[in-house]
């Protein structure tokens, strides 16, 4: 049994499931409940519920109060069956070593032994009711209709920044949370920060940038670019020459942007300062993840090679 005060409100709930989610097993359960999630993405999203002491798939007309994220089926991916442990890994970096808030997020196993990552959604309200929430790609004007299939992954982050500034009453205090993610993403290389990974949400009287999720290191199973967003990180702001010279921005390129969306320039550098090295913590949770020996090694590696480009000079 798990205790766990941010997913289960402290109630001892088994992460243990009694069922499984995986290709071998697609039950018509399993695929009826996928289809009742609205979220976005590629990866498969069953909603669930916690009953008692267990975790079950929510049923028609419930509301679920919980996201279950198994392997994704697309075996095209180099070791898709990783993901899980990969998202509850970068989630884990991102909230115990780093600071971020993240939505309650934990790591189940199938009957046979699969991983599957749960994540608690942050939407609702004690009483089952939701919180006003906008995503980035709704705030900024892009949809499917507009954009075609890949609207998710047009613009910049520049764009987001200017939403944030409009949408929140404390924009400054958000910006930098969201300029620390967008640092973030770019050093675990997450390649699917995209508009709908990015939200508003109004808890009181004020909205505000909700909790990050969707947060994994993707260059472990595919080949991603350095940002998700077409036109990076600003489609306006001159590349640093490191950046014109290799391809990749530096920490240069994320100063001058900082500087852009508005940050003082002292608080964005002691941003800055908290990712030019690898802390001995994260190490040390890759080291004790579930990913297998020769995805923490290129865990390690990946994340040391951003960190290379980032303080390069010139």
């Amino acid at each position: 049994m798990k205790k766990n005060s941010q997913l289960f409100d402290s109630a001892r709930v088994s992460l243990a499931l009694d069922f499984d989610l995986d290709q071998r097993h697609h039950t018509d359960e399993v695929t009826h409940s996928m289809q009742l999630i609205s979220l976005s993405g590629v990866q498969e999203k069953c909603p669930a519920v916690v009953d008692g002491r267990k975790i079950r798939l929510a049923r028609d007309g419930e509301r679920a109060t919980h996201i279950l994220k198994p392997a994704p089926w697309d075996t095209s991916l180099n070791e898709s069956w990783q993901i899980p442990a990969n998202e509850y890994l970068t989630m884990q970096i991102a909230s115990q070593v780093y600071g971020i808030s993240t939505a309650a997020h934990g790591l189940c196993s199938t009957p046979i032994g699969h991983s599957v990552y749960i994540t608690r959604r942050f939407d609702l309200r004690p009483d089952g009711t939701k919180y006003p929430m906008e995503d980035m790609a709704t705030l900024i004007g892009r949809s499917e209709a507009s954009e075609g299939i890949v609207f998710k992954y047009r613009g910049s982050y520049y764009d987001m920044a200017m939403a944030i500034r409009r949408y929140t009453e404390a924009w400054m205090v958000e910006l930098e949370r969201f300029f620390e993610l967008v640092v973030f993403n770019y050093i675990f290389a997450n390649g699917d920060a995209h508009l709908k990974n990015f939200s508003i949400i109004r808890y009181d009287e004020g909205y505000r940038l909700s909790p990050a999720y969707d947060l994994m290191n993707t260059a472990l199973h595919v080949r991603d670019e350095d940002f998700a967003l077409s036109a990076g990180l600003s489609s306006s702001l001159p590349k640093s020459e490191a950046y014109l010279r290799t391809g990749h921005p530096c920490r240069q390129d994320f100063e001058a942007f900082g500087k852009e969306i508005g940050l003082v320039e002292l608080r964005l550098r002691r941003i800055l300062d908290k990712y030019s090295v690898l802390p001995d913590e994260v190490v040390r949770k890759i080291e004790d993840s579930q990913l297998s020996e020769k995805l923490r090694r290129s865990y390690v590696r990946i994340v040391n090679e951003r960190i290379s480009r980032f303080v390069r000079k010139g």
